[in-house]
């Protein structure tokens, strides 16, 4: 396996009119069994820096590179591509949908392919494979064909780590992942995170609630006014020390 890291970030800038939004940002990130906590307080710049790596804003200087290799990200479906998988704090489904339609949502399998874009849909396979991506994550449901409105909060970004796990992303980029949920899905979907590690997967995580990041993080990224002000190992400092480096 390669030594470089899977994304490495180097003097990201970028401006919204006069505001200077992101400064000479260089960061890496590894490849797999890494949780990496991304913390600020708002307008630190990680929403800045997460719709760059996701393709939805492009930076206007600095590279990114990918396994070593400058990337062109220009869109989400680039991302994507490269491995990259974002799951936002309300994640882009279709409520009225399957969950299997939302696993299998602008990949359909289809059946009668010789029909071209005739073909139909292959219901049955999307609902087993659906159904053995949630397990994968530890989410039991009975059916692939509930509606995704029909889960609660919690249930959902299950969902969409089990739709990424599915499509085998090499990063996925929680925003917000726990945010307005319960605490025991908190706690579910902390497990979820912490579960990527086992699959080989890394993941950036960012929220706003410290005491959410510091159990599973292995590694947390501190920002502020756009530029990164801290890196630190979980164990380097206390969880009300980093708490005063984000203040």
């Amino acid at each position: 396996m390669s030594d470089l890291p899977f994304l490495r970030c180097e003097n990201l800038q970028k401006w919204y009119g006069g505001v200077h939004a992101l400064k000479d940002v260089t960061l890496e990130f590894g490849r797999g069994a890494e949780v990496v906590g991304l913390l600020g307080d708002n307008g630190a710049g990680k929403s800045t820096l997460i719709k760059i790596l996701s393709g939805a804003h492009r930076p206007d200087t600095g590279r990114i590179l990918i396994d070593g290799a400058p990337a062109r990200i220009r869109s989400p479906r680039d991302s994507m591509n490269l491995g990259i998988e974002t799951i936002y704090q309300y994640t882009a489904m279709a409520p009225q949908m399957s969950i299997a339609r939302n696993i299998f949502i602008g990949r359909e399998p289809t059946r009668f392919n010789w029909l071209g874009p005739l073909g139909l849909l292959d219901r049955k396979m999307m609902n087993r494979v659906a159904l053995q991506a949630l397990r994968d994550v530890d989410l039991h449901l009975r059916s692939a064909d509930t509606p995704v409105e029909e889960l609660s909060g919690g249930e959902r970004q299950g969902v969409a780590i089990a739709r990424a796990m599915h499509f085998r992303s090499k990063m996925l980029i929680l925003d917000e992942p726990t945010n307005h949920l319960s605490l025991k899905e908190t706690t579910k979907v902390l497990d979820y995170v912490a579960a990527l590690r086992t699959q080989g997967v890394s993941s950036i995580f960012i929220s706003h609630n410290l005491h959410h990041i510091y159990p599973i993080a292995d590694r947390m990224i501190v920002m502020a006014r756009g530029a990164v002000v801290a890196e630190l190992n979980r164990g380097d400092l206390s969880i009300e020390e980093v708490a005063r480096l984000i203040v």
